[in-house]
């Protein structure tokens, strides 16, 4: 029989614990909206005060669901299809859309203040495989941006990290950039193909290394941590650039359908 003193007890400590959770949640609330406020804050410095009222508000009462619901943020290095010289580090924010789909946009760092400069695809190789041969083109391999330590997950585990990776290793991505900020301050021009490194002495030892100080990761420990997950081969077909020949986009003048 229960008494009256563990009854209070029981109502008292699922009190608590619902006052904490309660608090907690509050909380977690309140650091969400304080983030947006001092992210709009810093992107509206300079803006007129009509405009920061205006973003401010925004932020903190309009629901964004498709970018709340990216839930992963991977940091790389991609190389313009045409050219295996200039490369630029990526900043992905992605969600897994369907089982075999990912969808990613890009910008030049994790900051409020960051550069939109692209987006990318990112699809299973069944998938991949029952593309047509020219579409396929457009695709690279995550083999060894995987397997070489290049691509990280910032702030997640070493073992959750690799447990990702072990998926995503098998994957191919679709990726355009709309802003080629190693040129420009604007986003200038038609929207660019980018391809990843697929083998050693590829990369830029100072984009990575400078990465690595930045974010406090070390892509020779992550490139030995995952030295025991599976390589595959690519699918034939992928990293077009490879064979000497690619594509890129150019503008050009068409008649317009009436």
């Amino acid at each position: 029989m229960t008494s009256r003193r563990d009854q209070r007890s029981s109502r008292g400590t699922n009190g608590s614990f619902g006052t904490g959770l309660v608090a907690g949640i509050a909380a977690a609330a309140g650091l969400a909206l304080g983030r947006k406020a001092v992210s709009a804050t810093t992107v509206g410095r300079g803006h007129p005060l009509k405009h920061r009222a205006l973003d401010l508000a925004s932020g903190l009462v309009q629901p964004k669901y498709p970018l709340d619901a990216m839930s992963t943020y991977l940091n790389g290095f991609h190389m313009y299809a045409d050219d295996r010289g200039r490369q630029v580090e990526a900043s992905h924010f992605c969600i897994h859309l369907q089982h075999d789909l990912h969808q990613c946009v890009i910008f030049d760092r994790n900051a409020p203040d960051a550069r939109l400069i692209g987006i990318e695809y990112i699809i299973s190789e069944n998938r991949f495989r029952a593309l047509p041969d020219e579409e396929k083109r457009l695709w690279h391999s995550h083999h060894y941006e995987v397997k070489s330590g290049i691509l990280v997950a910032p702030g997640i585990p070493d073992l959750a990290e690799k447990a990702y990776f072990t998926d995503l290793v098998t994957t191919y991505g679709k990726t355009f950039h709309t802003w080629q900020y190693d040129r420009d301050d604007f986003p200038y021009g038609a929207p660019q193909l980018m391809m990843a490194m697929t083998g050693d002495g590829q990369a830029r030892t100072d984009l990575v290394d400078s990465r690595d100080r930045r974010l406090g990761v070390s892509t020779e420990h992550k490139r030995s941590h995952r030295s025991d997950i599976p390589t595959p081969v690519p699918a034939p077909g992928a990293n077009s650039w490879e064979s000497g020949r690619t594509v890129q986009t150019r503008l050009h003048d068409v008649d317009v359908q009436p």
